[in-house]
């Protein structure tokens, strides 16, 4: 309240000359994410800041004796606030576009258009061709998107065999794993002796995965070479922007060791372009841990890359926390009766020692977030918890559970009871319910994947995220998904687990903002924050939530300047 009054008292008392110039808004429906004032048709802003909102009669007592101009440019347009999404890396598009997608879905991206490839030979016929085109004899050929279960075997065995003279890569679906051939470990120089020590690796398979890709990904500096890095940079910018993306909170930021270069192009390039995207990165434990650092030496770094924050591109109280392994590598916990074929998760750290970070930071007031997949993974984030807030109580911790992928409806009620968040990926249930239903889960416990209807009618808070790239950098996709809950192959499998219109889109705006700690500032149109809107070509609550995923986007508008995604 103190900055809103500053923030007017300094609009009122500024001399005519030099009054900020109102700008207002029309539109044919605005939707503010404010119960009190839900719809308005036209919003005025100043200083990349919203003064009112209403119609333009109600604005008239700000309009009289200002200078102002009226932008009618939106006004057949619906306007919601900027779309967040609380889980990104941006890092990760920024290296993978550098390449080609071949996944089990379908991808549009700045660099084209990639059809799934749903059976081992659409992959392997897909995989020669775009093996063929690869030019760039100073790097290996890499394509993201691999995944065994539609794909079948492909290892380091089939890889020479089909590759014995082209070095090839295959970056699995889920990010954690690496496979390559015997010309691309020679063309990185990597041996045997380089991989022996280090667990989580399978030199005959050419395979690494979860912590064993350490072996692998300093080898590939080349990913971060300047030119390289920026236009990948450029395509996660121009991905939020064509889903309507005003801010992210990223999840990881050192995943690739090198947390200074990969920050420092971050900042470059955003702030070098003024792309109308607020990135607020979290440093995660993992990298810590690679790099030997103990919790008061990683705290230490964190307060140096802080202060170098900008309004762009920020480090605020945020630490992430590494659980069990990636879902669509099945690697999550899961408890009884575990995986159908009997493989076993995987914990990325020992319990104890994830709980005395998570203990580090939160005595020191941070907000931590938990990578948790399965619902043995859930049962852990809750015990910790509960022993954090036995320790030292903390009133308004938000603790937020990542990714969801699978839980009990009794573990929905302990998280509420304990005063947790969630950020969760519904695209998991999209895409990998069905055949994880048959081969890996069950169907009782397949279908319920993300199960937001639970968290929905106990209370938690939640938003929907797509870690990027895990799911499409596309709130409105997300949020069809997670009010549809049909299957790629068109199935509608736990029902149940639906949420409502209203629930998903607060989801991407207001809720969102409540786990990335921006409440005050972002996540709904109201006198005093900034001035973030996305701009639609329809009405979602016309359409319904069968229709989310269809609707246009115009742009959006950042700090208040309009940024279209058409010249």
């Amino acid at each position: 309240m103190k900055a809103l009054f500053a923030f007017v008292l300094a609009i009122l008392m500024a001399g005519s000359a030099a009054a900020a110039e109102l700008r207002v808004y029309t539109a044919r429906k605005i939707i503010t994410m404010e119960p009190a004032l839900p719809e308005a048709t036209a919003v005025a802003v100043a200083d990349g800041r919203i003064v009112a909102v209403g119609t333009l009669p109600s604005l008239q007592p700000w309009l009289a004796g200002n200078e102002v101009s009226v932008d009618r440019s939106l006004e057949d347009k619906v306007l919601l606030p900027g779309f967040i999404d609380p889980h990104v890396h941006p890092s990760l598009p920024a290296v993978l576009t550098q390449f080609p997608f071949l996944a089990p879905d379908d991808w549009v991206l700045p660099t084209g258009t990639f059809p799934g490839a749903t059976t081992p030979q659409a992959y392997q016929d897909r995989l020669r061709e775009l093996v063929a085109a690869h030019d760039d004899p100073t790097v290996p050929f890499i394509a993201w998107g691999y995944h065994p279960l539609w794909h079948g075997e492909v290892y380091r065995p089939q890889l020479n065999a089909w590759f014995p003279d082209t070095p090839v890569m295959l970056w699995h679906r889920s990010f954690h794993e690496l496979i390559g051939n015997d010309a691309a470990f020679a063309m990185l120089g990597i041996t045997e002796a380089d991989t022996a020590a280090i667990p989580e690796s399978d030199w005959a398979r050419g395979h690494f995965w979860e912590n064993g890709l350490k072996a692998i990904v300093p080898k590939l500096g080349f990913l971060f070479e300047p030119a390289r890095f920026g236009a990948g940079m450029g395509n996660f910018l121009e991905m939020a922007h064509l889903g309507g993306v005003t801010t992210v909170l990223d999840m990881g930021v050192g995943v690739f060791g090198n947390p200074e270069q990969e920050i420092a192009l971050i900042r470059q390039i955003t702030e070098g372009s003024q792309a109308p995207l607020r990135i607020i990165l979290t440093p995660i434990i993992t990298d810590f841990l690679a790099r030997g650092k103990t919790p008061e030496q990683a705290l230490a770094q964190i307060e140096q890359w802080q202060a170098a924050s900008s309004d762009r591109v920020r480090v605020e109280n945020h630490f992430k926390l590494m659980l069990d392994g990636a879902i669509f590598s099945g690697l999550a916990q899961m408890g009884p009766p575990g995986y159908i074929d009997g493989h076993q998760g995987l914990w990325m750290a020992p319990l104890p020692v994830t709980t005395a970070w998570a203990r580090f930071f939160w005595q020191r007031g941070y907000q931590l977030h938990a990578h948790t997949n399965g619902d043995a993974s859930a049962a852990a984030f809750i015990d910790m918890l509960r022993t954090l807030q036995a320790e030292q109580p903390r009133l308004d911790h938000r603790f937020t559970l990542e990714h969801f992928a699978y839980s009990t409806e009794d573990q929905s009620r302990q998280l509420k009871a304990l005063g947790a968040l969630v950020s969760a990926n519904p695209y998991y249930h999209y895409l990998l319910s069905d055949l994880y239903s048959e081969l890996w889960l069950g169907e009782d416990r397949g279908s319920q994947m993300v199960r937001l209807g639970s968290l929905q009618r106990q209370g938690v808070p939640f938003a929907l995220h797509s870690d990027s790239p895990m799911a499409p950098l596309q709130p409105l996709t997300l949020a069809y998904n997670a009010s549809n809950r049909v299957t790629i192959n068109g199935r509608h499998t736990g029902s149940e687990e639906r949420i409502s219109l209203a629930a998903a889109l607060r989801a991407i705006t207001i809720d969102a903002a409540w786990i990335v700690g921006w409440e005050d500032e972002i996540g709904s149109i109201r006198a005093g924050k900034r001035a973030d809107f996305t701009v639609l070509d329809a009405d979602p609550y016309e359409v319904g939530a069968a229709g989310l995923r269809d609707i246009g986007i115009w742009g959006t508008v950042f700090a208040g300047v309009p940024y279209p995604l058409a010249p």
